[in-house]
């Protein structure tokens, strides 16, 4: 909860926003509150079509990530799926990784790293175990 509520804004792709919209305007989860008040960006190339609810302000391009991280203000928190992460990540956008490793054991996934040119050390800030198994850790670059 205080790593979501203290954001500044919260960016995601169109797909995620898609997802989430319906389901934080109708939610009494815990995180409802700030997933609805904060203000988002959406990453679309489908254009302004896709905005509805969830106090977004803008459908913008993924080359605006470096002025909105220039402005001042509290953290901005990325959400989505891997294609939309690893874009950040191999234009050098993620300034911190917030990573929940969840006790699910899938079998097969999208690498968020494989974009990489060489491998990128991580320092842990933060780890933190919650009951039901998840482990939320946070990284930045070492």
């Amino acid at each position: 909860m205080e790593f979501i509520g203290n954001a500044s804004l919260h960016i995601m792709g169109s797909r995620s926003f898609q997802g989430m919209g319906a389901y934080w305007q109708t939610s009494a989860d815990p995180f409802a509150p700030p997933m609805n008040q904060i203000p988002k960006a959406v990453f679309s190339r489908q254009g302004p079509a896709i905005l509805g609810g969830m106090n977004t302000t803008a459908v913008l391009d993924a080359a605006e990530i470096a002025k909105l991280k220039a402005q001042e203000g509290k953290p901005i928190i990325a959400h989505g799926g891997v294609s939309f992460a690893r874009s950040l990540v191999t234009q050098g956008l993620v300034d911190q990784f917030a990573l929940i490793v969840a006790p699910v054991a899938l079998g097969k996934g999208l690498p968020l790293f494989s974009e990489l040119a060489a491998p990128a050390p991580l320092k842990l800030m933060s780890s933190q175990a919650f009951p039901g198994g998840a482990v939320a850790q946070i990284y930045r670059s070492a």
